[in-house]
């Protein structure tokens, strides 16, 4: 049997962290036994389905790399095929029509709610042979009455549903359209999904997901139920948690590696190890390993590991996702300095992509403006013949290198009888206009000859101007 996993999103908001790490983990599992991953999108719901939120599931999916091996399919693209196999339930008599209007389903609710009954429809339709005028009728399910439906789940082991506790569910509406769980009880039967995973609040669907398709004579997919993902400080994931968007993690300057990682170790592990490759995860893991407990996010592990990425991914590849970095902030990174000598300038000190490119920008641009604290420390007038003296050294020079240029610096240092941090920087203030960056002779390369000559010139006259 070739093992076949799905990702089944609805397209009615961005693709999240959970839903990410549900295709993730789902996509491991295939990859994990020579299976396929297959991408569906349940647009059934056609008030909520928007173009762009199918747009953000596309591009989510892409930029963490889970490359599906069917797809994507749209669910809105079958309904002839739902059409049918509601007329062969109904033809079978495993589905009927329900002509109960909404109050009176209300009034049933009430009812047993006053009894302290579990709400549930009644059955009261069952035996109708007769349309009712004036009613258009939905079509339900006829739920076995008797025995016990077993979901013997991958996480959680198994879990038993009485079938006289699962109600009689609506698979088609008054219109005609048919319902969530009939959708994916056909979808996964026609493309051969062998094993789902999900979010646990699909359980409760499970057993009745597993009577339809037993009725329509399938074997029911292995199913994988994952916990849910709370927030930091153990409540419900929500937006007040900051970015739960997977290209709001994108934007915040992370790595698809580095989220990968993060997300797979919300809920599975393998002994102690924290860092993973792809490759690893996918010889790694096993759904039998998820832990049956919710995990909590924590925003600073996510960090550690997104700069250990930074730090240790081929510079090249980081340099591909810094290069986006830089057009979000307008900088187009042909006017500078190659992405890859900023990365391996950078990467010691900066713990998202973000702020390497905010922290980059004066590599490609003029800066507006001096940090004032350290303009007032190292730009003073005693620091003019300082900066002189670097200026003329660096306009001698014959090639722009790190060593050249460190040498100038040295003997500048050495000329003025000054200590090195005198030198080095009144200059760095000069070219970055502030106290931080990589080493001075670096920074320099980065920057370049024309670009370091013309802000020692400005900071001359700025420190000129200031003293008149």
């Amino acid at each position: 049997m070739t093992i076949c996993t799905r990702f089944a999103p609805s397209p009615t908001g961005y693709l999240h962290i959970g839903g990410a790490r549900t295709a993730l983990f789902s996509w491991l599992y295939a990859r994990h036994h020579g299976g396929e991953f297959v991408l569906r999108i349940e647009d059934t719901d056609l008030e909520r389905s928007t173009a762009e939120s199918v747009n953000a599931i596309l591009e989510g999916m892409n930029w963490l790399g889970l490359a599906y091996d069917r797809g994507p399919f749209y669910q809105t693209e079958h309904f002839p095929r739902y059409r049918e196999v509601i007329e062969q339930l109904l033809a079978s008599g495993d589905a009927y029509h329900c002509y109960c209007t909404r109050e009176e389903l209300e009034s049933m609710r009430t009812a047993q709610m006053e009894q302290k009954e579990k709400p549930r429809y009644d059955g009261r339709c069952r035996q109708r042979t007769e349309p009712r005028e004036g009613v258009l009728p939905v079509v339900r399910f006829r739920t076995p009455d008797e025995g016990i439906t077993i979901v013997d789940d991958m996480v959680r082991g198994k879990v038993a549903f009485q079938n006289s506790e699962l109600d009689d569910l609506i698979i088609a509406r008054s219109d005609g359209t048919p319902t969530y769980n009939l959708t994916v009880v056909v979808d996964d039967m026609d493309m051969g999904i062998t094993h789902v995973i999900r979010g646990d609040d699909h359980l409760n669907n499970t057993p009745r997901q597993i009577n339809i398709l037993r009725a329509l004579g399938a074997e029911p997919p292995r199913y994988g139920h994952l916990p849910m993902i709370l927030g930091p400080d153990g409540t419900k994931l929500s937006k007040r948690h900051g970015a739960v968007s997977v290209m709001q993690y994108r934007d915040e300057g992370y790595l698809p590696e580095a989220l990968l990682n993060y997300l797979v170790r919300l809920g599975w592990s393998h002994g102690d190890q924290e860092i993973f490759s792809l490759d690893e995860l996918v010889r790694l893991f096993d759904i039998g390993d998820v832990n049956q407990s919710a995990s909590a996010i924590n925003p600073d592990k996510l960090l550690w590991l997104n700069q250990h990425y930074i730090k240790t991914l081929d510079p090249d590849r980081v340099a591909r996702e810094l290069s986006w970095h830089f057009g979000q902030i307008g900088i187009d990174p042909s006017t500078g300095p190659e992405p890859r000598q900023v990365v391996l300038a950078q990467r010691d000190r900066c713990r998202t992509l973000r702020e390497m490119a905010e922290t980059s920008a004066y590599f490609y641009r003029e800066f507006s403006d001096y940090d004032e604290k350290a303009f007032r420390k190292n730009m003073t007038p005693e620091t003019l013949p300082v900066l002189q003296a670097l200026h003329d050294g660096f306009r001698a020079l014959g090639a722009w290198e790190k060593e050249a240029v460190h040498q100038v610096v040295l003997r500048t240092a050495e000329i003025l009888d000054l200590k090195m941090g005198k030198v080095a920087q009144p200059l760095r203030v000069a070219i970055t206009g502030s106290t931080a960056s990589p080493a001075i002779d670096e920074t320099l390369v980065l920057v370049g000859r024309d670009r370091t000559i013309g802000r020692i010139e400005r900071a001359q006259a700025k420190i000129s101007a200031e003293a008149a």
